[in-house]
């Protein structure tokens, strides 16, 4: 699958460097954003196929807070969201994917292996 637009959304720079990484050997355009205000930019001024997503940013549930306002967005709301994050490992909770607070297509708990998150992606980018 090449030419699919994909914007990865993670404060830690390393983490969103070896995952464009990955994205692109398979063709896919990667942009990056590193908080919720160049996120909310660059979703409303480029048309993306997939956004991969980070919980803790800025704060602890800022994914949550952006997956919800990208779904409140006309031009963003049918943009599949692939949230990767570790807050399972820092609280307890078991968070997962649901239709009002939570509301993604796929959640991956970090440390995710590199051909889990293309199958995630490619699945993600594969719905109309």
């Amino acid at each position: 699958m090449s030419g699919k637009r994909v914007l990865l959304v993670d404060d830690d720079r390393e983490f969103v460097a070896a995952n464009r990484l990955v994205l692109e050997s398979k063709g896919y355009e990667v942009l990056d954003a590193h908080d919720v205000d160049s996120a909310k930019k660059k979703a409303l001024e480029t048309g993306l196929d997939v956004i991969v997503l980070d919980v803790m940013m800025e704060t602890n549930q800022a994914g949550f807070e952006l997956a919800r306002w990208l779904r409140s967005q006309e031009t963003t709301s049918s943009i599949p969201i692939v949230m990767l994050t570790a807050i399972n490992q820092r609280y307890p909770l078991n968070f997962d994917k649901d239709e009002i607070w939570l509301p993604v297509d796929e959640f991956f708990e970090k440390p995710v292996t590199p051909d889990d998150l293309l199958e995630a992606v490619s699945k993600a980018a594969s719905k109309e």
